[in-house]
C-alpha cells in the first residue's frame, strides 16, 4: 500500500525521528503537516521547519510547514484545521514531540516536570484530540505515539520518574483511545526503538558523539512507522511495537544498514520490557 495522496499530521516533525518519518512518506507522494517550534535555525539542534518541507518537497511530498506548541491548545487545533483546508483532510496522526530529563525526583525542577508532562502527555492528547474528527472520515485513519511499552517494572521509574510518567502516559493515550475509538475505526498504536536512535536527544542528553556510533538512524523507526500506516486501521490497533521485531515480522532481515557504526555494539534503549528479546540478526553485539 502507497500513503500516496495521504495526509499526515506529524508534531515535531523538523528534525530526528519525526523527518525520517515524513520524509519516508514523503517518497510515496503523501502530504505532510509538519508541526513543530522550530521557524529559526538553533545554535545546536539542526533543521527547521522550513528546511524540513524543503528536503520532504524534494524527496516526493507536499508539505506545510506550521509553528506549532502543542502545549497551546488554539494553536493545535488552528493548525490541524489549517491541514484540513491544504489538503481536504487528515490520515495519520503521528505523535513524536517530545521533552526528555534524565534526574531522579530531588534534582528534577518542577518547571522541567512540566515541560515534560505538558509536551509528552498532554500534547499527545490534545493532539490526537484536535485529529480524531477527521481521521473519523478518512479511509484508514492511524494516530501512532512515539512511545513505549507499557512495563510497569521499578527499574524504568526509579532513576526518572518524572520522564517514565510522561512517557508513558502518550502510551496510556494508546491504551485508552484505542479501545474508545474502535468502533470508529481509527488504529491508535504505539512505536519504540529498541535502541538508541542517532538524534539530538542522544547527542545532547545522553552519549554525546560517540553515544550516537552506538546507535541505529532514524531510518529503521521511519520504515517502522510506514509499515504500520499500511496495516488495515480496523484490525490493527492497540499495538505496542519494538521497532526491529515489528520490522522483523514484516519479512526485514538486514538490520545492520541502520547502524550508525558498524564496528560498535549498539547501545540498548529504555523500556524494553526483558521478555522481548532482539529477533535474529538485530542484536545489540557487534
Amino acid at each position: 500500500m502507497s500513503l500516496s495522496g495521504k495526509t499526515l499530521f506529524i508534531t515535531g516533525a523538523s528534525r530526528g525521528i519525526g523527518l525520517a518519518i515524513a520524509l519516508r512518506a514523503a517518497r510515496d507522494g503523501a502530504n505532510i503537516a509538519i508541526a513543530a517550534k522550530t521557524a529559526e535555525p538553533h545554535k545546536h539542534l539542526p533543521g527547521t521547519i522550513y528546511s524540513a518541507a524543503r528536503e520532504i518537497e524534494a524527496a516526493g511530498g507536499q508539505a506545510l510547514p506550521l509553528i506549532v506548541d502543542v502545549r497551546d491548545e488554539a494553536n493545535v487545533f488552528e493548525a490541524v484545521e489549517k491541514t484540513v483546508a491544504a489538503f481536504g483532510g487528515i490520515d495519520i496522526c503521528v505523535n513524536n514531540a517530545s521533552a526528555i530529563q534524565l534526574t531522579g525526583t530531588l534534582a528534577t525542577d518542577m518547571k522541567r516536570y512540566d515541560l515534560m508532562h505538558q509536551i509528552n502527555t498532554r500534547g499527545t492528547f490534545l493532539t490526537s484530540k484536535a485529529c480524531i474528527p477527521h481521521l473519523k472520515r478518512a479511509s484508514n485513519p492511524h494516530v501512532l505515539m512515539l512511545s513505549p511499552p507499557l512495563d510497569m517494572s521499578p527499574r524504568w521509574f526509579a532513576p526518572h520518574v518524572a520522564y517514565t510518567m510522561a512517557k508513558f502516559g502518550m502510551s496510556m493515550c494508546v491504551l485508552g483511545m484505542a479501545a474508545e475509538f474502535k468502533d470508529d475505526g481509527i488504529a491508535f498504536n504505539a512505536l519504540w526503538p529498541r535502541t538508541g536512535i542517532a538524534t539530538a536527544a542522544i547527542q545532547f542528553a545522553l552519549g554525546g558523539e560517540d553515544g550516537m556510533r552506538q546507535c541505529r538512524t532514524p531510518e529503521i523507526m521511519a520504515d517502522a512507522a510506514h509499515a504500520v500506516f499500511e496495516k488495515p486501521a480496523r484490525t490493527f490497533s492497540g499495538n505496542f511495537l519494538i521497532d526491529d521485531s515489528f520490522l522483523y515480522a514484516e519479512g526485514v532481515r538486514d538490520f545492520d544498514k541502520y547502524r550508525v557504526d558498524p564496528t560498535r555494539p549498539l547501545m540498548p534503549d529504555f523500556f524494553v520490557p526483558a521478555d522481548d528479546p532482539p529477533p535474529p540478526g538485530a542484536g545489540l553485539g557487534v
